[in-house]
């Protein structure tokens, strides 16, 4: 593989191109290795909260292609989170969408900055 990594240098890449499709994977697969390590939950836990969380994903008629495998992911983590009493849907929820409004905000290629107005229900 050259150098050229596409719209994606900073992501790790393998012999295909980048391992994420996009930076957001990266971060959620990176977080919940974190809370995993600080023992928040177990890899059975997880691994079990993601087999359902796609298994319900398939019942509702997600083709399964591959590619919303990381909002499977994000979904299990955030409901893990709310499982373990680590935040709640309500707090989640509030984060998602000032997230949703630092992006709104931002020029396409620059850094996200979550400001507290963005957090402002």
């Amino acid at each position: 593989m050259s150098g050229d990594r596409g719209p994606f240098p900073r992501l790790p890449p393998d012999a295909d191109g980048p391992v994420f499709a996009a930076p957001w994977e990266a971060h959620a697969f990176a977080l919940t290795l974190a809370l995993h390590e600080r023992g928040l939950f177990t890899w059975s836990e997880w691994a079990a909260a993601l087999a359902e969380q796609i298994a319900a994903a398939q019942q509702a008629g997600d083709a399964d292609r591959g590619d919303t495998y990381y909002r499977h992911w994000l979904a299990t983590l955030e409901r893990l989170v709310a499982a373990k009493g680590a935040s709640s849907g309500a707090e989640l929820g509030q984060y998602r969408r000032g997230w949703e409004r630092a992006a709104a905000r931002t020029p396409h290629g620059q850094p996200l900055t979550l400001e507290p107005s963005d957090l402002a229900d």
